[in-house]
């Protein structure tokens, strides 16, 4: 026994002498429809490239206090790198008063978390419409 397919462009036509003959049936648009179609022709005749997505103006999406306040953070961070950073021991000495220093526990990661948060800051701000 032939297995049914499941499709809307078929129909199973019964007949007496092929019982499993299938026939396609067009459900969409009649023939002469299908003729009278044509493709669209651009009225404007020649064909202009467009800039999708740029506006006329060139604005600026920070303005100059976003770009301070973004460098002033990332001067932060990096000075606070340079303060974790470094030493001036030997590499075979080990002198924990330098490696555990509040210079590189507390003050050097409360600079770089400072100049994050201003970054995320710079960010946020709106610029002012002049």
């Amino acid at each position: 026994m032939a297995k049914k397919r499941k499709n809307k462009n078929y129909k199973e036509k019964e007949s007496s002498s092929n019982a499993n003959k299938r026939v396609v049936v067009n459900t969409s648009e009649s023939r002469e429809e299908k003729k009278s179609l044509q493709p669209t022709v651009s009225k404007m005749g020649k064909k202009k490239s467009r800039n999708i997505g740029t506006s006329k103006s060139k604005e600026m999406l920070f303005g100059k206090e976003n770009f301070i306040l973004m460098g002033i953070a990332a001067l932060l961070v990096l000075f606070g790198l340079v303060l974790m950073s470094g030493g001036t021991q030997a590499p075979d000495e080990w002198n924990t008063n330098e490696i555990y220093s509040s210079r590189r526990i507390i003050f050097a990661p409360l600079l770089i978390l400072t100049g994050l948060i201003i970054n995320i800051f710079a960010i946020f701000k709106k610029k002012k419409i002049s």
